[in-house]
Formats: C-alpha cells, structure tokens, sequence
C-alpha cells in the first residue's frame, strides 16, 4: 500500500498532554471526562478541537495547534488547561500529570464509550483494561518524507534522556514498584506498542502498515502505538515515550529537547551527513535501564556500547544543542531541563513527599495537583498540600 506523508512545516511543532481528573476531597480518579467535554463544547455545540477524547473517562487531553515555536503551542496547552479547570471546579475535580495515578485502581475505572476504544479493550483484554497510564506527545514537522525514518532511528539514541527526563510513574495501584516509569514497561504489552522497528525504507514501513491492516492487527495507521512513530496525515514524526508530566514548564523541556533533536537531524541529513544510530538490542536496554533508574540509569551511548550516567551526558547534548535551540526560538525552555536535573525528576519527588508522608499516598497526589496548578516543582512536603486536604491513608 501507499503511505502518503502529508507537507508540514519544517520544526513545527505541536503538544499533546493528558491529564488525569481527581476528585478534590478523596485524591481517587473521577469519570467525569465527558461531562468536563460537553461543558467546554463551542458556541454552536461542536466538540472543543484542543480538549479531546482519551480512553478512560478519568482523563482528557490538552492539544495544541500546530505552532512555529514551543513558546507559541505552550500557550496554546495553558489556555486549555484553564479552561478544563474552569469545567472541573464546579463538580469538585482538580487536575493531576503524571505517567500513572498513585493508588487508583485500573479495575475501577470506566471506558469511553466509543467504538474503536471498546474494540481495544475487546481485543486486548486484561492488559488492555490495565492501562491507566498518561503521557506527552510531541509532533515535530519534517518537511521531506525521505527524513523521517533516519531521524527517527537518531532519536532512538535518545529515547532513554527523554524517559528518564519525564519518568512519573513509580506508583502502580497503591504500590511502590521500583520504577521510576512503570508506564513505560505497562504501555508496551499493547500488541502494536514500544519501540519501532527500525526501517530503513519507507516501502518497507508501506508493506508493514500494508501487512497490519490486511490481517486485521490495526484498522488504522493511529492504531500503531511506537514509542517514537511516523504521523503522516500531519507530516510529522511524534515523539510518545514521555510520561505525562506534572508541570506545563516540563513538558515544554521535554518538547524543546524533542524539537531541538529533529532540527539537528535534519539539518545533519541536508550536509550529506550519516545520523547515529544502535542496534535494537542496546536500544531495548536502554529503554529497560531509564524506566527502572531514571536520571541514576547508565544507559549505552553508540553502536560501539560505550556508557555514561544520562545526568552525566545530557550537559554534553544540550550543550551541543545550544545554537540550534536559539535558532528555533526555544533556549529558555530548553534550559529547563537543568533544572529538571537540579530539583529532581517527577518520580524522585513523588518518592520524597511519599517519604515525608510516612507512605500516605494521598500526599503525593495532592503535592501532583498543586505543582500542575504553581506550573513548578513544589518542595516535598505536607505544607505544600491544597487547601482541600486529600484524606485517605494510600499506603506505599
């Protein structure tokens, strides 16, 4: 089959966050999302084109249009995010980002009522039931098809800086897992999710779509859950392998790191360059190593199986990344990965404010919903919760 790449903008770039809905007295998801949907419709009735759909009814997603610079799709994302919040207050839900929900349990949670997720579940089962996960998406133009799949084998050189950066996850149903993305490791029992394979040829990514839909594997392409993935109806490649995140100011790091990424790769292939690259089984390590260790992983540099600290090397990248972040217009968001290594990635604080709790649970919740809404790390611990105190004794 065909597999037609459609013309974008070349670093263009669009955001897309979910976020979970929480009840404000209790912490415990809530299944509201349709109810926050059809109250943030438009004028004539129409659903909201950035307020989307998401699997569960405890979630919704943020979208951002396609933007020329990460600043410009930020804004796009802190619009609708107050305009969720302004849908959730009256009922008494706050806001959470992070790559799993502390202590919510999956069997709880109700499915959108919508074809293609009950055909999921159906065909999925108890992993598919299982997937109480968030994430942050990145969409980067790429404006000549015959670049997509290089840079996407480049960016699998990169997949553990950009897990470890985001990793929000440790918690899993009440439990301490000894992750720092427990997401990362659930997500991929999805038959079509994790990493992509690493295709040289664009027929030969045709053949395998070709393949998927001829024996009933996907119905379409957006079926295809990869870690990194081609998104041709927007020209883009998309970047899916963060957690979701709990401030707007680290999903605007990650996506500067991602964009940042692509344009160098790019610009790499426009001089006649050979992009890096790994084999799959370093590649599949590394992914392992950054969701169990997170920023502390010492994850596999090159195809020659050297290894360094990821805090140790992201100084070096951004380092290198430096000129072309100030060409796109995003060195300050990009900066804001040092501070991500500085104050300690998502997962560590959720563990230091469950530790200051003496395991409760309800803590780390309430310390997730006030970082979404102060839009920063908060210090982890009791005096930082909401006014509304989450009860409950959710113990690690």
């Amino acid at each position: 089959m065909k597999l037609p790449f459609a013309t974008s903008a070349r670093s263009t770039v669009g955001i897309e966050w979910e976020v979970a809905l929480v009840d404000r007295d209790t912490g415990d998801l809530r299944q509201v999302a349709q109810t926050v949907l059809d109250a943030v419709r438009l004028p004539n009735g129409q659903p909201h084109p950035g307020i989307l759909q998401e699997l569960l009814l405890n979630t919704v997603e943020a979208a951002s249009r396609p933007s020329p610079t990460i600043a410009t799709a930020v804004a796009d994302i802190a619009e609708l995010i107050e305009l969720i919040q302004s849908a959730a207050d009256p009922l008494r839900v706050d806001l959470m980002a992070a790559g799993t929900h502390p202590f919510a349990r999956w069997d709880r949670q109700k499915v959108t009522d919508k074809e293609r997720y009950t055909r999921l579940i159906d065909r999925t089962q108890w992993w598919g039931r299982q997937m109480l996960i968030y994430g942050v998406h990145t969409h980067v133009g790429v404006e000549d098809q015959r670049k997509v799949l290089p840079i996407i084998r480049a960016l699998l050189c990169y997949l553990p800086h950009l897990q470890a950066l985001s990793a929000s996850s440790p918690y899993w149903g009440g439990e301490s897992t000894g992750y720092a993305s427990n997401r990362a490791l659930m997500f991929q029992q999805l038959p079509t999710a994790g990493l992509p394979f690493q295709f040289d040829h664009w027929s030969e990514l045709e053949t395998y779509v070709g393949d998927m839909l001829h024996t009933g594997v996907i119905d379409v392409f957006n079926e295809i859950r990869w870690d990194i993935r081609p998104s041709p109806r927007f020209g883009t490649i998309e970047v899916r392998v963060c957690d979701s995140l709990p401030t707007l100011r680290e999903v605007a790091a990650v996506s500067a790191f991602v964009q940042c990424l692509v344009e160098e790769f790019s610009s790499s292939l426009d001089r006649g360059e050979e992009l890096p690259s790994m084999p799959t089984w370093f590649v599949q390590e590394n992914k392992w190593r950054s969701a169990r260790y997170g920023l502390e992983a010492i994850i596999i540099l090159n195809r020659q199986g050297d290894e360094l600290l990821v805090t140790d090397h992201l100084p070096v990248v951004l380092d290198r990344l430096e000129p072309v972040a100030s060409r796109l217009g995003c060195l300050e968001e990009l900066s804001f990965i040092s501070e991500i290594i500085a104050t300690g990635a998502s997962y560590q604080r959720q563990r230091a404010v469950a530790g200051a709790a003496r395991g409760d649970l309800g803590a780390v919740v309430a310390s997730l919903v006030n970082e979404l809404r102060a839009n920063r790390p908060l210090a982890p611990n009791l005096s930082s919760r909401p006014d509304q105190q989450i009860s409950g004794n959710h113990a690690a």
